[in-house]
């Protein structure tokens, strides 16, 4: 059994903890995780009753050297141009998945916007706008956490552009 840190005993992933500690309304969702389904997203959005559009996938790109999160509805897909427009670079590209593990401290499947090992530029979809709380990972596969997509921008420091494509 993996050890956990005092402060994942007392307050549960590293998302959580920093939603806690931010003191940000936040509702947390378990599901079971079903490994063989295909996707972790429409998996979430299926578990909690969701509409997809309103649960966002956390994915890391790698733009001009530097790995952003992007956080984009799981009914649509990462516009990887407009993904590194929204940060000033020129090129884009999915950044190789053990290296994105190894970066944020999550799993994927797991990966959280919030609570990531270390602090990435972020950048949320502007669709999430029109939702007055999104679902995002919590941080571990099977577990959602549901807040004000304003402050989910303002904890990551996201900038808000319109990266997703339907």
């Amino acid at each position: 059994m993996a050890k956990k840190s005092k402060k994942q005993q007392a307050g549960g992933t590293p998302a959580t903890v920093a939603l806690t500690a931010a003191g940000v309304d936040h509702t947390v969702h378990a599901y079971e995780h079903d490994p063989a389904h295909p996707s972790y997203g429409e998996e979430a959005a299926e578990a909690m009753g969701v509409s997809p559009d309103r649960v966002f996938k956390t994915l890391v790109a790698d733009v001009d050297g530097t790995l952003t999160v992007a956080v984009v509805p799981v009914s649509g897909s990462l516009d990887l141009k407009a993904l590194a427009a929204a940060v000033g670079g020129k090129r884009a590209a999915m950044a190789d998945p053990a290296l994105a593990e190894r970066t944020t401290g999550y799993v994927r499947g797991g990966i959280s916007p919030l609570g990531q090992r270390k602090k990435l530029p972020t950048v949320l979809d502007e669709s999430a706008g029109a939702h007055s709380t999104i679902c995002v990972s919590a941080g571990r596969r099977g577990l959602e956490v549901e807040l004000a997509p304003a402050d989910l921008a303002t904890l990551t420091k996201a900038v808000l552009a319109p990266i997703g494509r339907g």
